[in-house]
């Protein structure tokens, strides 16, 4: 066993514990912080050797890199609604949830717009934001607010059929066909 090998086995209980002791003051996770040591020591390793007081020497580093961290926390601005780790990335709020649902809008508003006869009319005035009233969409496309009920119903299948030829299924994803896995 090399002495560099040696020094690291000796110092990393002593890394384990003073992590945990500094990691809830400086808001940061106790194998963060002790990453962060780790790299630090490794880069002393290399360009000066290993330091006269390992012990000290790397309290001392625990230290700096907690202050650190409590100076980097208090210049970040998280996301609101932050999607945690392992999270769902789908999630509203988040980046990616942003853009699949911008994303799922513009191919909805595209298939409207080729969907057969009166559907593209009558399709977006359901779509419209002010969510008007069966009364006020049956003015605006000049038919009977009785025949609204049935032609909404066949748009809306035109659309499904549509849609579904385009977007896959979901649920089964990643999931090669004949597998079992």
């Amino acid at each position: 066993m090399s002495s560099q090998e040696t020094l690291l086995a000796a110092l990393t209980p002593l890394l384990a514990a003073e992590s945990r002791a500094e990691a809830a003051a400086a808001g940061i996770e106790a194998g963060d912080l002790e990453q962060a040591v780790w790299l630090r020591l490794l880069e002393r390793l290399r360009a000066d050797g290993a330091p006269d007081r390992p012990a000290d020497w790397l309290r001392r580093a625990v230290r700096a890199e907690a202050r650190r961290a409590r100076r980097t926390s208090g210049r970040e601005r998280p996301y609101h609604e932050e999607v945690p780790p392992g999270g769902d990335p789908e999630a509203p709020g988040s980046p990616e949830g942003s853009a699949l649902t911008a994303e799922r809008r513009r191919a909805l508003r595209a298939a409207v717009t080729r969907t057969p006869g009166r559907c593209p009319r009558l399709l977006n005035a359901m779509l419209d934001p002010a969510d008007p009233t069966y009364r006020e969409i049956a003015g605006t496309l000049g038919i009977s607010q009785g025949s609204l009920g049935p032609m909404r119903s066949r748009c809306l299948g035109c659309l499904r059929r549509m849609l579904a030829a385009e977007v896959p299924a979901s649920g089964r994803r990643g999931r090669v066909r004949g597998t079992d896995r």
